[in-house]
This record gives C-alpha cells, sequence and structure tokens, in this order.
C-alpha cells in the first residue's frame, strides 16, 4: 500500500510539473523527472521517472546533506553540478528535505532539462566545448534557493541575468519548485495517516524487498562473464577516431552478484562527450534493468546486487575537472545501455536486447533566434519531434515511439502545433522510414524522419548526433539497423549532406531533414513468421524488397488493392537459397 502511495506522489508531481511547466521541452516533451530519496540518501522510489535522470538521484540528496549542515524544513535547493551528483548541467534538480515530526524523513527530487542554461552557444549540448569552462553554465552545487518557504532572490537575479530566456525559464523554475513541493505536502499527508515509526519501518522493508526480488531475478540466470563493446561516431577535428567502449559483465547467480567493470576505457576528451559518474551508473545499471524481470523495483535497494567498477578520468567513468560533461546523459550514455543489454545477449537465446536507435539529431535539436512574432523577443528551445528505433527483444519487436536508449519510451513526442505555435517554424513532415529498423525473428523499430525551417526569421539549430557511422547492432543473428542521416535543404531544394554534430544558421527557405536510426534485430530474419513480414509490409514497416532479400518472404499483389498476399511456395525456395547461401 505504501509503495503504491509513494508512486502515486511521485505521478502527482509529474503531473505538477508537466502542466505547470512553462517551455515546450517540459511541458510538451516532458523531459524530466521525479523521484523520492530517504534521509540517509537512498532512492526509494521513482514511478514513471527517465534511468538517466533518476538512477543518481541518491547521490544529489546525499551532496545537499553534505554542502549544508544547516539543513532544515521549509529548505529548497539547487543543484545541477555534474561533479557532484548531477548528470549534466543543463538538468535542474530541485531538492526538498522532507520532514514528519520534526525528522527528516525524506528528499524530493525534481529534475527538468532546461530550454537554456547559459551555454555559450544557445544549446544544452556542448559537444565542442574543450572544458565546463568553455560550456559557460551557470553550475549551482546544491544551492539553497529557499529558505523557510521564502525565495532566495539572489540566485534568480543571476540565472535572469544569464539565462537566454528569463522569463520562460522563471516560469519552469517556479513549476520545478512547485512540483517539488506537492511532494513534500503529500508525504506530510501519508505521515500524519501512518505515523513517523510506520514509514521508517516502510523503507526498511520496501528497500529490503526490493533487494530480495532483485536476488531472486539474478539466481534465474546463468553464471557468465560476458564482455562487449562499442563505439561512438567520429566527431570531424575533436574526436576523429570515434570513441571506443568496453564493459565486462560478470554475472555470479550463486552470490546474486553482478559485476560491471568499466575500466577499460579511455581517457576524458576535451570535448563535451564524456560521462559523468551518475551518468555512467544510470546508463549502465538502466542496461542490466532492461535484461532481467521488469517487475523488480528500481530503487536503491535492488543497486545493492551491482557492483560498478570505474576509473578516474575515463570518458566512461569519473571523469576528471574541469572536462565538459555536456553530452553526459545522451551519447556516450546511449552507447552504454546498449551495449549492457547487448552483452547479456550473448547469454543464450532468450537473453538480453539488441541495441536500440540512438541519434540525438535534427528531430531533437536546440531551435534558437528571435521571433518576429513577438517584437523579436529571443526564443530557445529543445523539440523532441521524433525518434529512433526501439530495439527488438527475445520476445517482442523494438517499439516505434522508443525516443532513444536513455529515454527508453518514458518520454513524449512534441506536438508539431504547439511547437510552430511558441516558435516561428515549419514542420513539413514527420515520418516512419520504414526498412530502417534491423532485420530478425523480432525486428528493430524503424526510426523516423523530420523535416522543418525557419517560417521568416533565421534560425540556429544545433545537435550532437551519433549513429551516422556506427549504427545499432542487432544480436543472435539479427541485422543491424540503418544509420542516421542529415542535409541542409537550400531555398531551391538542393541537398548537402551534413555529419552526425551539427551547428546549422537557416534562413527563411532552407530546411533540415533529418533520419533517426532504427533499433537493431533480436534472432534471424529468417524465422520470422511469414504473416508477420506481410503484416510489416502492409503496416510500412518493411518493405518488399527487403521482405524478400533478407526475410526470405515472397510476396504477390499489391497494398494499394488489399491484394498483397504470401507466395508460400516461393517463400519456401528463398528461404532454402538464403539459409544456403555462405555468410559474408
Amino acid at each position: 500500500i505504501l509503495a503504491n502511495r509513494m508512486d502515486g506522489v511521485i505521478r502527482e508531481m509529474t503531473n505538477t510539473l508537466l502542466r505547470a511547466g512553462r517551455s515546450a521541452v517540459l511541458n510538451t516533451a516532458r523531459d524530466f523527472s521525479c523521484a523520492i530519496c530517504t534521509a540517509d540518501n537512498q532512492l526509494l522510489a521513482a514511478a514513471e521517472g527517465l534511468p538517466i535522470h533518476i538512477f543518481g538521484s541518491h547521490m544529489q540528496a546525499q551532496a545537499m546533506c553534505d554542502f549544508n549542515p544547516d539543513l532544515r524544513e521549509g529548505d529548497c535547493y539547487l543543484h545541477n553540478d555534474p561533479y557532484t551528483g548531477n548528470t549534466h548541467a543543463a538538468d535542474h534538480t530541485f531538492l526538498v528535505p522532507v520532514y514528519i515530526d520534526g525528522e527528516h524523513l525524506f528528499t524530493t527530487v525534481v529534475k527538468a532539462h532546461q530550454a537554456d542554461i547559459g551555454n555559450a552557444l544557445p544549446t544544452t549540448y556542448m559537444a565542442a566545448a574543450k572544458d565546463q569552462y568553455e560550456e559557460g553554465a551557470l553550475i549551482f552545487p546544491a544551492v539553497r534557493i529557499q529558505r523557510d518557504y521564502k525565495m532566495v532572490e539572489d540566485v534568480i537575479r543571476m540565472c535572469r541575468s544569464r539565462i537566454r530566456v528569463p522569463n520562460q525559464w522563471y516560469g519552469d523554475y517556479l513549476a520545478g519548485i512547485g512540483a517539488a513541493r506537492v511532494g513534500e505536502r503529500r508525504l506530510k499527508e501519508i505521515g500524519e495517516k501512518y505515523g513517523r515509526d510506520t514509514l521508517k519501518a516502510f523503507i526498511r522493508h520496501w528497500l529490503d524487498y526490493s533487494e530480495s526480488r532483485m536476488v531472486a531475478a539474478l539466481k534465474k540466470l546463468p553464471k557468465a562473464t560476458l564482455t562487449n563493446s562499442g563505439a561512438h561516431d567520429p566527431f570531424e577535428g575533436v574526436v576523429p577516431d570515434g570513441i571506443p567502449l568496453n564493459v565486462t559483465v560478470h554475472i555470479d547467480p550463486d552470490a546474486a552478484m553482478v559485476d560491471l567493470d568499466l575500466t577499460d576505457n579511455i581517457d576524458n576528451l576535451d570535448c563535451g562527450l564524456n560521462e559523468s559518474e551518475a551518468c555512467v551508473g544510470a546508463s549502465t545499471f538502466a542496461g542490466i534493468f532492461n535484461s532481467i524481470d521488469p517487475t523488480v523495483p528500481r530503487n536503491s535497494g535492488a543497486f545493492r546486487r551491482v557492483r560498478l567498477h570505474l576509473r578516474d578520468g575515463s570518458v566512461a567513468g569519473r571523469p576528471s575537472f574541469p572536462h565538459s560533461t555536456s553530452v553526459a546523459t545522451t551519447n556516450v550514455a546511449d552507447r552504454l545501455i546498449n551495449i549492457v543489454q547487448a552483452a547479456f545477449a550473448e547469454m543464450d537465446d532468450g537473453f538480453g536486447l539488441a541495441e536500440g536507435g540512438v541519434g540525438l539529431g535534427a528531430a531533437f535539436a536546440v531551435v534558437s533566434g528571435r521571433d518576429p512574432r513577438h517584437e523579436g523577443e529571443s526564443y530557445v528551445n529543445q523539440i523532441h519531434c521524433g525518434s529512433a528505433g526501439g530495439p527488438a527483444g527475445p520476445v517482442a519487436d523494438g517499439w516505434v515511439t522508443y525516443g532513444i536508449p536513455v529515454i527508453g519510451g518514458l518520454m513524449y513526442r512534441d506536438s508539431i502545433e504547439v511547437d510552430e505555435l511558441k516558435h516561428p517554424m515549419q514542420f513539413a513532415f514527420v515520418r516512419v522510414v520504414p526498412g530502417t529498423g534491423g532485420a530478425g525473428r523480432h525486428r528493430g523499430a524503424p526510426g523516423m524522419e523530420v523535416s522543418y525551417g525557419p517560417k521568416t526569421a533565421p534560425m540556429d539549430v544545433l545537435w550532437p548526433c551519433d549513429g551516422t557511422v556506427h549504427p545499432p547492432k542487432g544480436v543472435r543473428g539479427g541485422e543491424d539497423a540503418q544509420p542516421c542521416r542529415h542535409f541542409k535543404i537550400s531555398a531551391n531544394g538542393l541537398e548537402e549532406e551534413l555529419g552526425g554534430i551539427a551547428v546549422l544558421k537557416l534562413v527563411k527557405g532552407e530546411k533540415v531533414r533529418g533520419q533517426n536510426s532504427g533499433g537493431g534485430g533480436y534472432g534471424s530474419p529468417l524465422e520470422r513468421d511469414p504473416k508477420r513480414v506481410l503484416r510489416d509490409v502492409l503496416e510500412r514497416y518493411e518493405t518488399a524488397d527487403r521482405a524478400r532479400d533478407i526475410y526470405g518472404v515472397v510476396l504477390t499483389g499489391s497494398p494499394e488493392d488489399d491484394s498483397l498476399a504470401i507466395d508460400q511456395a516461393a517463400t519456401d525456395a528463398r528461404r532454402a537459397e538464403l539459409t544456403a547461401a555462405p555468410a559474408e
């Protein structure tokens, strides 16, 4: 009962921020997460929060306590420091200590991605930033922003003077505090009903129960040592050879423990693609949770059964200051989720997942400029108007509205109409691209393609896309997905293909067109039920050519007149031919 009450509190916090947030990144895309931590800084509950956001919440609660020995009721703290537990500087986290009968018992946590944080460029993803100073963001290491429920106006003045959209930011700021206070209010009501001692007993029981569920899940796995690797795309002039990534997973079902070893990774880079410690932990833990019993509670009790081995000064470890971690929540984090869950697939058929679609490209760009509809007022926002394809698994196809691995289907896709209402931009299309997911017994979801440009005034468009060179991989005979591709389209319709990471200024008549990657496939495509292949073609997830050439399913007729059907004899012959063909 109390566990569900905690999740209900978090959902009310979530609904508060969704409805009260001012920027589209919050009230349309839902790029935020809420959680509850305990007074001794353990993650207690997270409901529907993004794993990349909330799996490190307890680290930020710990920083709040460490930096503020005079903690008391009525306080609220702002934390966005990636070197003391936060993900990256763009995630502003609001922390409220909650007192029950005079004792600090909980901390409500609201983490909200900001539209602008005062970076040197109008983006919250500074891939080319050489260090944290070059990012330019204001950093708040668990700084008090309310005392006795009253605002500390100094912090507000600092942000208003630095952030490009101060009124929009302030609306989000109030919404974040409001969501955390709603959580405080509801937890106090629960305390009044059940009492402090009952809540303390619940905390102990729930975390121990969660650990026992994790133990049971791990005991079902075979004993194994798994190694896997992947790579982030090259970044011209910064990381010309890309970023190789390695993980070793030791699974000991007898002890019900998992060891994740990421020490075999390269040193920090002079750019914004380094991971923060919070993001390394969150992404690798997400890869594990994606691969085991989905009903295991995601909290610090379950975390007790995972040992994470990191190296100081590593791109996928503990960063050395002042290396930039501006893009820590997406690119390398996506790759870490992928290589961990794909490593589990090495154990046997029925385990793990393929790699999910990556690519924080045009569909996730930060757009900015001046809006002539509002007397040239500045606007900045990160859009979320498309999706990469979800990974295939042992029992299901990939999820079309997956987002990217760190999202895992838990955010919303923007309303195009709202984006056009809030910003002076025009969309040409948002569509699924058939045949871009990895083929398999279960196929990866296809990626989406978007195109847009400014209506009148120039518009800056920035994105740090991965997946153009190294698309997501299939597992257990499943095929890789198609890569990301991006183009700048001139006013006369000529297309110029772009690299992965882009900083563009578009003028009237110009557009961008960007395609996200699909997800990898699971198992041999020749094992897929031909009826499902037929349905894929009818639903335009796949093409008739790929049905024949990859799945070995020969179709006759046409979808236009509802005559499309399977030629069973030709299919049997084609699959026999593909089975006999030597592997490339």
